[in-house]
């Protein structure tokens, strides 16, 4: 009687280090044709109304001396010549000079950057606190009257024009109850001492720190609370709405029954054991919602007279200084793109199902 052995197949394992490396590697890439692609657009959004010698200055000079700047800017020259040595300059870090100022379009990035960086990361901070905390305490209380209200005011956070927004907090903090600033990143003196700083970073708040000077920075963090609450408000009722809808399909999971079933508080399952899965989808949003925060910017910076790159924006748009608004769009593209893949890499990190 012969007898038969059986041999195991060795199936191969799939290696968790080199699906993380390569995920990131092909969103990292990713960048590339992002920005490619919306650099193009920008580039020949900005070519619609003509060159943009003619559409800064168009009216103020004579008709000879309009055709010399164009002929000096070379935008008198084929358009895909314009956009080849466009790309080329981006390549070496060069964005043009600005039309109506004669500045470095680089300058000016790195001038008001920092002050829109600031700004978005506060307005990140006043989202997470209003979102993550009441989107808790609505999917525990789902279906009664506290879940109800608080529904409604996340579609009111986020469905509220952010300039609208704007104007009320001024309205109420400026005339109502004055306890607040409503303009600009500081006190004149504030501004005086910032300016005199060695080696700035441009946020205000941390330079302050740098020089140990703490009215400045608590200066700086008064006059930033009315601009990122109306900046943040976007997206604070798109993390609450979230927070809420996943906590709901965590808290309804085996493994969290089962706590329950051996008397785990409702308070650590909640925040211990359903809450980080439930966080996932909200860090993937954020990458989207770091767009929406830019966007916002603008207006939010115009209406608090913050100056960052969204208020120059406004300006330079309204000077039809072509160059520096393509500038400026390019870099808040990058931003963006390179926001994301921050986001994807930490998504990846938490949660591996991702990564395939």
């Amino acid at each position: 009687m012969s007898s038969t052995t059986v041999v195991p197949i060795a199936t191969p394992k799939r290696s968790g280090g080199s699906g993380l490396l390569r995920y990131l590697v092909v969103r990292f890439l990713l960048i590339i044709p992002t920005v490619w692609i919306l650099t193009t657009l920008v580039f020949f959004l900005m070519r619609v109304t003509g060159d943009p010698i003619t559409a800064a200055l168009g009216g103020r000079l004579t008709a000879s001396q309009l055709a010399d700047r164009v002929h000096e800017a070379g935008y008198d020259r084929p358009i895909l010549v314009q956009y080849l040595e466009y790309m080329g300059n981006l390549l070496r870090g060069d964005f043009g000079t600005t039309i109506s100022d004669g500045r470095p379009v680089t300058q000016v990035l790195f001038q008001y950057g920092s002050a829109t960086v600031e700004l978005a990361f506060y307005a990140v901070i006043v989202a997470l606190v209003l979102g993550i905390p009441f989107g808790m305490i609505a999917a525990k209380l789902r279906d009664r009257w506290p879940d109800a209200v608080l529904r409604v005011l996340a579609v009111l956070g986020y469905a509220t024009p952010v300039f609208f927004a704007g104007l009320v907090l001024k309205l109420v903090f400026g005339s109502w109850w004055p306890i607040l600033p409503i303009s600009g990143r500081a006190d004149s003196d504030v501004e005086l001492v910032m300016s005199g700083v060695v080696s700035p970073t441009g946020i205000y708040t941390l330079d302050a720190l740098r020089i140990g000077d703490l009215g400045a920075a608590g200066n700086v963090l008064s006059h930033a609370v009315l601009p990122a609450i109306a900046l943040g408000l976007i997206t604070g009722g798109t993390f609450l709405r979230l927070t809420r809808t996943n906590l709901i399909g965590t808290l309804d999971a085996q493994y969290v029954e089962s706590g329950r079933s051996r008397g785990v508080s409702e308070f650590r399952l909640v925040t211990k054991h359903a809450l980080r899965p439930a966080l996932i989808p909200i860090i993937t949003a954020m990458g989207m919602q770091i767009a929406v925060l830019l966007g916002g910017a603008v207006l939010t910076e115009t209406t608090f007279e913050w100056t960052g790159l969204g208020y120059q924006l406004a300006q330079y748009l309204t000077a039809r200084d072509f160059v520096a608004v393509q500038g400026i769009v390019v870099m808040l593209a990058v931003i963006v793109a390179v926001t994301n893949f921050l986001v994807d890499v930490i998504a990846a990190l938490i949660d591996p199902r991702v990564r395939y």
